[in-house]
């Protein structure tokens, strides 16, 4: 720990992972784990209701950390959500209700291999729910040897004495090879994490009880954590190991980075805590609209009485008016206004026959055009739906290639005129960057480090299937690049690939990564001499497999460059820096004067020492402001390096490339390539969204072999659902593709 460079291969791992055996030993007896190194105890916490049957609870992170010349312990507050014990048929009713009478099939993934106990046998009874199936007790059906072919209904009354009363209206439960038991003999056992994936309602309820200000997780953490962690001298284990926890945080250097001068048309802007307001400012250049188009989509609330409603055409004659002020250009006659109305979801849960119907009025619109494409389309929602945001935008990028534009009304209608003016401006931020503008620029003190030499930045980033996504459904990866001098514009290029072979590493890399030379090389004449890659989503451990499968791609793209009309081989000075938002390290402002009014670090705080690694070349920066709850920094970690920027310029630059993030008027906590690449994977889950989520009633009872067959076959529907993506290899998705569709 004292840095010698004999140790600098010493592998660390295991003591370290006997050390964690120690410090959260009280911690596995007497709590919940969930995860890597989080332990909840929800049986003697408060609780945070998030809906009914889904109960948030507050947990503690624990891990030993190896810094230099000691051992530290990691802790940090932590949330999630648990399901409420008790009977399992209220649960499902209950879901049922906040899904709008989406049953039965969508359960499925909430409740799967959640424990349940059954009474009815005379003893108690514990299952895992293997499956909920598509089936009532009344209509499911087995073949008894005493009874012969017979319902579970009939069963349960004629060998138990039991008369159901949701036999018609509930799905009874798979506990395994098609033994079926009705939900309202099961309980739902405490102490049991949801798995699923929150709602909108759930997830905003979840916020708002995770933000807490520092100073509330600072005595979460001294108090309530280190007691039930075990890290307390009165409760901790460790003692009988010589190992002593200290009860304060650890005191570390840091300081603040100074922001950036941003240029837009007229002048600059004035940075205030990591933010600027663009009311009055002309974007630096403003796209040219040389037509749009409105789609009203009313689906149970309809918000306007029809294409004349007044309120209507006052929104959409507002919208215009700002994007002209932003310095956009587009026609002084109206848009287009198109209506459609949805099926109640009721009556469509996955919502196929809503999408059809937009679909049709897309496609009705462009051929009254005679194919003439609006630049864009506003789509104005209702409501915020898990089927219908991703659906529209599958039709407009791969279907038809058209940028879409959403606003959702509730923040919209009705508002005070200055809080709808600030929503007109941030949407008509996406709006100029998709097409072509360029909302601001770094001035040229701040671009210097870049500009020494041509310069690409690439972010990459994988995602993965969740838990409830079929199975065989593929990751999705993607790769954005710089095309321009000015570090604004960025295209995107998107992959699927299936998880099991590649898992978090890039299988195309050599690829996607010629694909984007070729674009710079394009729009600049030449190619770049420094290529900075900012790698996403990869864990402490998944480092050295960037290295050793990843960098060879890289290299790889470079040598198809190298052809005989070049004086030299093209090699350019790489650097491979990971991002990191997964830790658990934060940080506490030791004094007033070091903090913002909600208690956070401020804006450009940057760590590299005291909590970094031994040997390697780290630090930690919080570039934006923590607007709600504990701001969290990244950290980067630089991990391949021939630039040979000095910690100084790196970080700087790091810090001052956060403020051209195009989507918002503040600093964001992740630098914009990586967080660029974030956004395509999420559009690419909107293509595939139909696969993101599993609707089968069973996979119980099958052979590996028959579950790996359906592996094979979703995933080849994926690739067949994904086709070509949005290409420019297709000539009406050229002008899409260039742009910043993703954003």
């Amino acid at each position: 720990m004292e840095g010698g460079l004999q140790f600098r291969s010493y592998d660390s791992l295991p003591l370290i992972s006997a050390l964690n055996l120690v410090i959260q030993q009280h911690a596995v007896r007497t709590g919940v784990r969930v995860g890597k190194n989080k332990y909840f105890f929800p049986t003697s916490s408060q609780g945070f209701n998030l809906s009914p049957g889904i109960t948030a609870f507050q947990g503690f992170y624990a891990s030993v950390r190896p810094t230099y010349n000691q051992l530290m312990v990691n802790v940090n507050a932590c949330m999630t959500a648990f399901i409420e014990p008790g009977n399992l048929a209220d649960a499902l009713l209950a879901f049922s209700r906040n899904s709008r009478g989406a049953m039965p099939t969508l359960p499925q993934a909430l409740m799967k291999k959640v424990r349940v106990t059954t009474h009815h046998l005379g003893y108690k009874r514990r299952y895992n729910i293997r499956n909920i199936a598509t089936t009532t007790a009344r209509n499911t059906t087995f073949s008894h040897s005493k009874y012969g072919k017979i319902s579970v209904e009939e069963y349960f009354f004629k060998e138990y004495k039991i008369r159901l009363k949701h036999a018609t209206d509930l799905p009874v439960i798979d506990t395994g090879t098609k033994r079926y038991v009705p939900a309202e003999l099961c309980e739902i056992e405490p102490g049991q994490p949801f798995r699923g994936k929150l709602d909108e309602t759930q997830t905003s309820q979840m916020i708002k009880v995770a933000c807490n200000r520092p100073i509330v997780n600072a005595e979460a953490i001294v108090g309530d954590g280190f007691q039930k962690l075990g890290l307390h001298p009165s409760t901790s284990p460790s003692t009988g190991f010589d190992i002593q926890v200290s009860q304060k945080m650890t005191e570390i250097p840091g300081r603040q980075l100074p922001a950036p001068q941003l240029n837009y048309r007229a002048g600059n802007a004035r940075v205030d805590n990591g933010g600027w307001n663009i009311l009055d400012v002309k974007f630096h250049r403003g796209a040219q609209i040389p037509s749009w188009s409105v789609l009203v989509v009313r689906d149970g609330q309809n918000v306007f009485q029809g294409p004349d409603d007044l309120r209507l055409r006052g929104l959409v004659q507002g919208f215009a008016a700002k994007m002209r002020k932003s310095g956009m250009t587009l026609p002084q006659s109206p848009p287009s206004l198109l209506l459609v109305d949805l099926p109640p979801p009721n009556q469509d849960p996955s919502r196929i026959l809503a999408l059809n119907e937009i679909r049709r009025t897309f496609k009705e619109h462009i051929e009254k055009a005679q194919g003439r494409k609006p630049a864009f389309v506003l789509v104005l929602l209702s409501r915020r739906d898990n089927y219908i945001y991703p659906g529209i935008k599958r039709i407009g990028d791969v279907e038809l290639g058209v940028h879409t534009v959403h606003m959702q009304l509730s923040k919209v209608v009705d508002k005070e005129p200055n809080k709808q003016d600030q929503y007109f401006s941030n949407v008509a931020l996406k709006v100029n960057t998709k097409l072509g503008g360029i909302n601001h620029k770094l001035d040229d003190v701040a671009m210097r480090w870049l500009r020494k030499n041509t310069t690409m930045m690439v972010g990459i980033d994988v995602t993965h299937r969740g838990p409830d996504s079929k199975q065989g459904t593929p990751s999705i990866a993607a790769v954005v690049a710089s095309v321009d001098r000015d570090f604004v514009q960025y295209h995107a290029s998107m992959r699927i690939q299936q998880t099991e072979k590649v898992e978090e590493m890039l299988g195309e890399l050599a690829e996607i990564m010629v694909e984007r030379l070729q674009a710079y090389q394009a729009k600049n004449k030449e190619l770049p001499e420094r290529v900075f890659v900012f790698r996403d989503g990869v864990s402490e451990g998944q480092y050295n497999d960037v290295l050793t499968v990843e960098l060879p791609q890289i290299l790889k793209a470079f040598q198809r460059f190298s052809t005989k009309d070049r004086k030299s081989p093209y090699r350019p000075q790489l650097s491979i820096i990971i991002c990191g938002k997964r830790h658990h390290a934060k940080f506490f402002a030791t004094d007033s004067k070091f903090a913002d009014k909600n208690g956070n670090t401020k804006p450009g705080t940057v760590v590299d020492r005291g909590i970094t690694d031994i040997f390697g070349f780290d630090f930690y920066l919080q570039a934006h402001a923590g607007i709600q709850g504990h701001a969290k920094a990244t950290h980067y970690v630089v991990i391949y390096d021939e630039t040979r920027f000095t910690a100084d310029e790196i970080q700087q630059g790091t810090h001052d490339n956060s403020y051209l993030y195009a989507r918002a008027t503040r600093a964001v906590s992740l630098i914009p390539p990586a967080y660029y690449a974030d956004l395509a994977c999420e559009r690419g889950r909107c293509y595939l969204n139909d696969f993101l989520v599993d609707d089968k009633s069973s996979t119980t009872g099958r052979s590996q072999g028959d579950k790996k067959a359906e592996e094979q076959r979703n995933y080849e529907a994926a690739r067949k659902s994904w086709g070509r993506g949005v290409s420019l290899n297709r000539p009406r998705f050229k002008q899409l593709a260039l742009n910043q569709s993703f954003l």
